[in-house]
């Protein structure tokens, strides 16, 4: 419980007085594309919701983060909507950061197999400290623990709220796509004292669909190798995922690594193992992953357990010229 709190300290004082906070991440960033890139939102025509949990370090139990999003193609509006929210919570909640965002993706297709997407997101954020719930060492008495008062100030303001925009674009064929994004392009300022802007995060993304044998097998199904990357820079911290997944029948899974990478050196992070059910003849799809640590902290804490779980609804069919260009597999 010490530990716990002692945590979420320093969780507070990172985000109060440094000015290189960053954004939580998805390991399985394909299976919740819209935090990626707002470009994504109606990419698969029909309406479809995703939601994501992700557990970091959970033999410590402070790092959880949820995710919801619905996207859908309109056909009046040229383009997709969507709607994400998504609820990031340290120690327990005792540092919690809750967004609202509104996404709209315009599709132009530029031939009859390559159509590109421009996207936009307007985002209300939220973040709350539970000062009450805090702890600091000048509290601790070697005999009987945190009894003591505390010499720290309490902040005016333990809520802060802002209201942020994004960007992304987004290319593809049937066979292979590569986009970029712009996250936090008006670097709100979310400490509790002092100024802490958030930085731009620009990411970078691409993957590629390849057929295996016979393009399609077993009754029908998917048999293919996906090869993906992302790339991400945010306050001077980079990193760069990549991995492999595959579909063979309703199965699905993957192998990923990702790096840190510096100016000077470069450090290794984590491996990933990927397994999940995506069969074509249900709407729905499950994902299951785990980040073994491999950076010099090691796997003591646990690295990181993520769950997906994705519906597709059913929709009548598009007009011809948006429904020509078929989209890969992400």
């Amino acid at each position: 419980m010490a530990l716990r709190r002692l945590i979420a300290v320093a969780l507070f004082l990172g985000c109060t007085w440094l000015t290189q906070a960053q954004d939580p991440h998805f390991t399985q960033y394909y299976a919740n594309p819209l935090y990626l890139n707002p470009a994504f939102a109606g990419v698969k025509q029909c309406p479809r919701v995703t939601t994501n949990y992700r557990n970091q370090y959970p033999s410590l139990g402070v790092y959880q983060t949820f995710s919801a999003s619905y996207d859908q193609y309109v056909d009046g509006l040229n383009g997709g909507i969507g709607f994400m929210i998504m609820q990031d919570e340290a120690a327990n909640g005792d540092l919690s950061l809750t967004e609202a965002s509104g996404i709209y993706s315009y599709h132009l297709q530029v031939n009859r197999d390559f159509m590109v997407l421009f996207g936009a997101q307007a985002t209300f954020r939220q973040r709350s400290l539970n000062w009450n719930n805090l702890t600091f060492p000048d509290m601790i008495d070697p005999f009987f623990g945190f009894v003591k008062p505390t010499n720290e100030i309490r902040p005016d303001e333990t809520t802060v709220q802002q209201i942020d925009l994004s960007f992304g674009m987004l290319g593809f064929t049937e066979n292979f796509y590569v986009g970029a994004s712009a996250h936090h392009v008006t670097q709100p300022n979310e400490a509790f004292l002092s100024t802490s802007t958030l930085p731009i995060k620009v990411t970078a993304q691409a993957g590629a669909t390849i057929p295996l044998g016979r393009k399609r097998l077993y009754n029908d199904l998917d048999n293919l190798l996906i090869p993906n990357i992302v790339y991400q820079t945010q306050g001077g911290a980079h990193h760069m995922t990549a991995g492999v997944s595959f579909n063979r029948g309703p199965l699905t899974g993957g192998l990923g690594y990702r790096q840190a990478l510096g100016v000077v050196s470069t450090n290794p992070d984590a491996l990933i193992a990927i397994i999940g059910i995506a069969p074509n003849d249900v709407p729905w799809k499950f994902g299951y992953s785990y980040d073994y640590t491999i950076s010099a902290l090691g796997n003591v804490m646990g690295g990181a357990h993520e769950v997906s779980l994705a519906y597709q609804f059913p929709c009548r069919s598009r007009r011809a010229r948006s429904s020509e260009v078929k989209c890969p597999k992400f």
